[in-house]
């Protein structure tokens, strides 16, 4: 018996005693970019319209105040161009 069949079968009995592992679960799957887009951009505007609730609900002490201009600058972008 050749040095190589030696090692062929030694390698055939160390893979016959090696319980085999079970297989992994495929990744989970990503949709499209122009589907996450899509879904980004909806979440935007949820946010947006949320922002707008607040700032039309801020008290009278805050407004002028560096929350109401941060709000306002929200409020005021155009997300449609997305």
């Amino acid at each position: 018996m050749t040095a190589a069949e030696r090692q062929a079968r030694h390698r055939a009995k160390l893979r016959q005693a090696r319980p085999r592992p079970s297989p992994s679960p495929p990744p989970p799957r990503v949709p499209p970019r122009p589907r996450r887009w899509a879904a980004a951009v909806a979440t935007l505007v949820d946010l947006q319209d949320e922002y707008r609730a607040w700032l039309d609900s801020l008290p009278a002490n805050l407004e002028g105040s560096r929350l109401a201009d941060k709000l306002q600058a929200i409020v005021e972008l155009d997300l449609d161009e997305l």
